[in-house]
């Protein structure tokens, strides 16, 4: 299947549903609890996340189009933060706060990127008239100005009228994209597309062990609820794209790695509603979306995907650039070489004289991932790292002979005494050191790098092998 390059400038999709603030505690583990035996977490760290629905309008955001937000919260601190959240993201939104009631929070608790445990705060917005119809009179306005609508269903009340919501759509030619929660598929009678996972769509229609059944128990589900079309994502077996007039189609995942599923369905429903609302067909907005759900397990926590990103994933014969590079033009390789699903090793050093042990060392990082880059200080921060006597080699040699090794991809330099702003910026998934250090978390970009779901690994240098040493031979025969 082809695909031009697309522009998802013309979507402009009403999101409607369940918002939620998505807390992320992180912190190391290093005794377990004298009062019951579970780890003791030593929080480090927090990020706040717009999560549900809230998700779902950035993961359209993120690909160029134009969403707008609404949904319920209470009248709590929660509430403000999660609005704080979506005003410096300039993502336009309007809440109905419902009082003497929480804002769904979902708090996650991870050490050395596992989850330990996941807190829910939250009871079903029981949704009294007022609010119920304040909600609907902000919908209807806002379909003036859309031309697609995704109803995004977490089970929390807000959709409690989800069928006069299509309705209202469909009357203005509006199509409507449902993620569903609820087991009484009849509350989304009407929808233009429904996006069951297949757990979910089984606990309806029973099992669909062969995909003969499930493709014979869609289109019944189909007609029974006047819908036109579902995409039933399957886990690691991809996607199933089933129309009303019988057509099925079937498309396999992409994922290489998975890193966390959180978000996996906000990121579908914001692609495939996006493709939609721009002009593209059913299953190419599908295959579109099941490429996203690949790149965007990748990632550690809810997450989204961007145009670029998809591009990128889409055109896997794009010649990737290698070589020595400047910090801008590396950042695009890595984006390109990251969309294919390729794991990026990052490395760094002065790398003044190269010898034997420098090449064991690189070959062996190469074999963590498929993508090796190697930071290189520059002249001035050798100078400062190693005194007035360094470098040997000028920057421009020292790029130049690491550039020619078979196990590097990417030479880059860096001017800061540690690696950490570069690190940041290239996010990779694998940290290399070398060396004998006792506290991995004390390398510089360590922490981030594990806290985006990446790995930290110390290789030992081969023993007698050093600049240092090389020099002090090279003088001893002088």
């Amino acid at each position: 299947m082809e695909f031009q390059s697309f522009n998802f400038g013309k979507a402009k999709v009403l999101i409607i549903g369940d918002v939620m603030l998505d807390q992320y505690w992180h912190g190391g583990t290093s005794r377990i609890s004298p009062e019951a035996p579970v780890p003791v977490v030593h929080v480090n760290r927090v990020d706040e996340r717009p999560g549900g629905a809230a998700n779902v309008a950035l993961g359209v955001a993120a690909l160029g189009a134009d969403p707008y937000l609404l949904g319920l919260v209470g009248d709590d601190q929660a509430a403000f933060t999660l609005e704080q959240l979506l005003v410096k993201q300039e993502l336009k939104h309007q809440f109905d706060r419902v009082f003497d009631h929480a804002t769904i929070t979902k708090l996650r608790v991870l050490s050395r990127n596992q989850q330990m445990i996941r807190l829910d705060m939250e009871k079903p917005f029981l949704n009294s008239l007022h609010t119920t119809l304040s909600l609907e009179e902000n919908y209807k306005r806002a379909l003036d100005n859309v031309n697609m609508v995704i109803l995004s269903d977490y089970g929390k009340g807000t959709l409690s009228n989800s069928v006069n919501l299509i309705a209202k759509a469909r009357e203005r030619g509006i199509p409507v994209v449902v993620d569903p929660k609820s087991l009484d598929f009849s509350v989304y009678r009407g929808a233009s597309v429904l996006t069951p996972n297949l757990k979910e769509f089984e606990a309806v229609v029973g099992s669909c062990e062969k995909v003969d059944v499930l493709v014979e128990k869609a289109q019944r589900l189909l007609s029974q609820y006047d819908m036109e079309a579902l995409v039933i994502t399957r886990s690691e077996h991809g996607l199933s794209v089933i129309l009303a007039n019988g057509e099925a189609t079937h498309i396999p995942a992409l994922a290489r790695e998975v890193h966390d599923v959180t978000g996996a369905g906000d990121t579908v429903i914001a692609v495939l509603a996006s493709a939609i609302a721009s002009g593209m067909d059913l299953v190419k907005a599908a295959t579109l979306g099941n490429v996203a759900a690949g790149i965007v397990v990748g990632k550690l926590g809810a997450a989204t995907v961007s145009a670029h990103e998809l591009e990128l994933a889409l055109n896997k014969e794009q010649t990737l650039p290698l070589g020595m590079m400047q910090e801008e033009a590396l950042l695009g390789a890595i984006r390109m070489s990251k969309a294919k699903g390729e794991r990026i090793v990052f490395t760094n050093g002065c790398f003044d004289i190269l010898h034997s042990g420098h090449v064991m060392y690189l070959e062996q990082a190469r074999h963590l991932g498929d993508r090796i880059v190697v930071a290189v200080n520059d002249d001035a921060s050798v100078v400062r790292l190693k005194g007035p006597t360094r470098p040997i080699n000028t920057l421009e040699n020292r790029m130049s002979v690491l550039a020619g090794l078979r196990a590097v991809d990417w030479v880059v330099p860096f001017s800061d005494d540690t690696p950490e702003r570069l690190i940041r910026r290239i996010c990779p998934h694998v940290l290399v050191k070398g060396g004998d250090y006792k506290d991995v978390n004390a390398l510089p970009g360590a922490q981030f790098v594990l806290s985006q779901g990446g790995k930290v690994q110390i290789l030992g240098l081969k023993e007698g092998h050093s600049t240092t040493r090389v020099i002090e031979a090279i003088i001893a025969t002088v």
